[in-house]
């Protein structure tokens, strides 16, 4: 690319980019929140004190705590139902947790795997 289209490029991107300025300087909750955070700060410093601290007073509850990784215990899974299957065509019975199982594959893929769904006693 030229250094000519370079620049073009560039001065375009920087006129919407000013554009976007212009349209967010005149949105009222923009205005809102810039109005809050000086009045904010301001009262922090009048009174002396941190963002951290006042995030600490208003976390009374322990809000913030209970959300660290150290407080958030582990969910523990539910653990699986065993399944009885029970072959018509030749008797044989197999009990699984999960549809791993090496004989349950062959006869899903034999007989197809509605049908060896409704084998569960």
């Amino acid at each position: 690319m030229s250094r000519l289209a370079e620049y073009r490029k560039l001065e375009q991107t920087l006129a919407a980019q000013l554009a976007q300025l212009e349209q967010m300087k005149n949105d009222d909750g923009l205005k809102r929140e810039i109005e809050f955070e000086q009045k904010l700060r301001s009262l922090l410093e009048k009174y002396g004190v941190g963002l951290k601290e006042v995030v600490n007073i208003l976390d009374a509850q322990g809000v913030r705590n209970a959300r660290s990784p150290k407080a958030v215990e582990k969910a523990t899974r539910k653990a699986r139902v065993v399944k009885t299957y029970k072959n018509p065509h030749n008797g044989e019975t197999i009990e699984t947790k999960g549809g791993n199982h090496r004989l349950l594959k062959e006869w899903k893929q034999k007989y197809g795997a509605e049908q060896v769904e409704s084998w569960v006693s």
